[in-house]
Parts: C-alpha cells; structure tokens; sequence
C-alpha cells in the first residue's frame, strides 16, 4: 500500500498529492466526492450525477450563508 500525505492550510484547504491526482485522473478544476461510511472517507472523482444532484440543492442551502455565520463557525 502506498501512503501519500498533505497539510490543511488555515482555511481547511489541501493539495491532493500528484500519486492520487495521477491515478483519479483529475485535472484542474474537476471536482471530487467524499464517501463517508463508517468512519472511513473514500475520495473519488465526482460524475456528472454527483454534481447534478449538488447543483439541485444549491439554491435550498441558503440559510448559513452570510458573513455573520462565515465568522461564527470559521474555526469549526
């Protein structure tokens, strides 16, 4: 098994190291899915179905999205 590590910035942010970038066959600006299941997270490259579903749900996702709650929960 191969391990390839990478550091949060400040803001959460992370590079997804070249092995995975490499063997996802991601390029810039595709997106990534996270599958949770047990305490276990699984990334993956996101299909067109995930970001459908995503973009659905944007415009109902609206009640924490101001300045105000982007400074109460920066830190969590």
């Amino acid at each position: 098994m191969q391990t390839s590590t990478s550091k949060l910035t400040q803001k959460y942010q992370t590079t997804i190291p070249a092995p995975v970038r490499k063997l996802l066959h991601l390029q810039a600006g595709d997106a990534v899915a996270f599958d949770i299941e047990d305490n276990v997270v699984h990334l993956r490259k996101a299909r067109s179905i995930d970001l459908a579903f995503t973009q659905s749900l944007e415009g109902t996702l609206n009640e924490w999205n101001s300045p105000a709650d982007e400074e109460a929960y920066r830190e969590l």
